[in-house]
């Protein structure tokens, strides 16, 4: 009797990661650690900085050109380091750019301990520490896809995320607290054993692939400006990459003007509760994102990302326009806490969707231009907010709100955006 053909038994999928998995895999955990610690000292040094120029210098002035100094450089070169990661590895730039910053911060120490330093070595050391870092920032952001498997990067996110939050809130308040104990040059012998540790765990990690070869136009043979126009080429031509960078672009002009200039003039405001509001919201913004990067990693499954740009853009337009005519302190700490929520859910995503779907020879440059936008942003939002901040809140809060709202309704316009996953 002829044998019967039996149907195939069904391929059972597998389980979706949990929150934590990512953590079983030591790169994920070295790297995990190594940016909190760089992140803790990126913390230390903003306030180490701002208290030893104005020991030495006694002049705000000094301490606006030295932090200036700082930033400018990071911005200018942030580009040149995703052009350099992509060409490299994000593991190399990581490794050597927080064990340079490491000694440009030990340095600073050993020289303000002895009582050799001065303004010259302050603005030297503050161009150096911002230029090298301009390496760090976009290799950090490019550097997971190598050291977890796709199917968990948006647990992966949501942890490192988490672990960015609380370095973000930790390393000023440690930072003050050890120039407060000691002095400010303490601060920075701090600041180079948090670089040093960092560097040495990145340095530890093994990726999961070796890294493909360059191909196509610009990767082989041609020059840095050639290498980083094909970058920002790839970034803007595809209408999805270009509504995630109008969506942070407006996200940092958030941050910047109408998260500093307009909670301290909500804050000031009468019947607003004054410092002790704004304590309350920059808590109640910071708070509220890391719980949304928390929760973010728990979503199972594949959600619609263009559809929850478009949410967040909505949902940060509305609070914006809530902030300017909200009556209580407890509705703007509450309506703030909302807000940061959003910010934090939609990131673990948006940003996982960038790692899982540009491919690894063009992602750094195109992190990059993400972050150069963002730092254009910023002095933007904050000449424009400090403008409109003369004539109330209302006004300073309706400005953002416009261009999110604006950045919803382009994201809801393209069918193209709209089925991103």
């Amino acid at each position: 009797m002829a044998a019967t053909a039996s149907a195939p038994a069904p391929v059972a999928e597998a389980p979706a990661p949990t929150l934590w998995a990512p953590l079983r895999l030591r790169s994920f955990r070295l790297l995990w650690l190594g940016q909190s610690l760089s992140l803790l000292g990126d913390g230390f040094s903003t306030i180490a900085f701002s208290w030893i120029t104005l020991a030495i210098t006694h002049s705000t002035l000094d301490l606006g050109y030295v932090l200036t100094l700082q930033a400018v450089p990071r911005a200018l070169l942030t580009l040149v380091g995703g052009s350099l990661s992509d060409k490299w590895s994000p593991r190399t730039l990581m490794t050597a750019s927080s064990l340079t910053r490491a000694v440009v911060m030990g340095a600073v120490g050993v020289a303000g301990l002895s009582g050799g330093l001065g303004l010259w070595l302050l603005l030297g050391a503050a161009g150096l520490f911002g230029a090298v870092d301009a390496f760090f920032q976009p290799a950090r952001v490019t550097v997971l896809p190598s050291v977890v498997d796709k199917a968990m990067l948006t647990q992966a996110n949501s942890l490192l995320g988490t672990g960015t939050r609380i370095s973000a809130v930790l390393g000023p308040a440690l930072g003050g607290v050890v120039v407060a104990v000691t002095q400010p040059s303490v601060a920075f012998v701090v600041d180079a054993v948090c670089f040093t540790l960092c560097g040495l765990l990145v340095s530890r990690i093994r990726p999961l692939t070796s890294r493909p070869q360059p191909s196509g136009p610009g990767e082989k043979g041609e020059g840095l400006g050639a290498r980083i126009r094909v970058g920002i080429g790839f970034a803007l031509k595809d209408p999805r990459i270009r509504t995630i960078l109008a969506l942070d672009t407006a996200v940092n002009f958030s941050y910047a003007g109408p998260f500093t200039v307009g909670f301290a003039t909500l804050a000031r405001a009468a019947g607003h509760g004054g410092s002790t509001t704004l304590g309350l919201l920059n808590g109640a913004l910071a708070g509220g994102a890391m719980l949304g990067t928390l929760v973010g990693g728990t979503v199972k499954g594949s959600p619609r990302v263009g559809l929850m740009v478009a949410a967040l853009a909505g949902w940060l337009a509305i609070g914006m326009g809530a902030l300017g005519f909200v009556g209580s302190p407890v509705a703007a700490v509450a309506t703030v806490l909302a807000m940061g929520f959003g910010i934090g859910f939609q990131g673990v995503f948006g940003l996982s969707w960038i790692q899982r779907n540009i491919p690894g020879e063009v992602l750094s440059r195109v992190v990059s231009v993400d972050m150069v936008l963002g730092y254009a942003a910023a002095p933007i939002s904050l000449v424009a907010c400090g403008a409109l901040a003369r004539t109330g809140t209302a006004a300073l809060f309706a400005l953002p709100a416009v261009i999110l709202a604006l950045t919803a309704l382009a994201t809801l316009s393209s069918a193209q955006v709209r089925s991103m996953k």
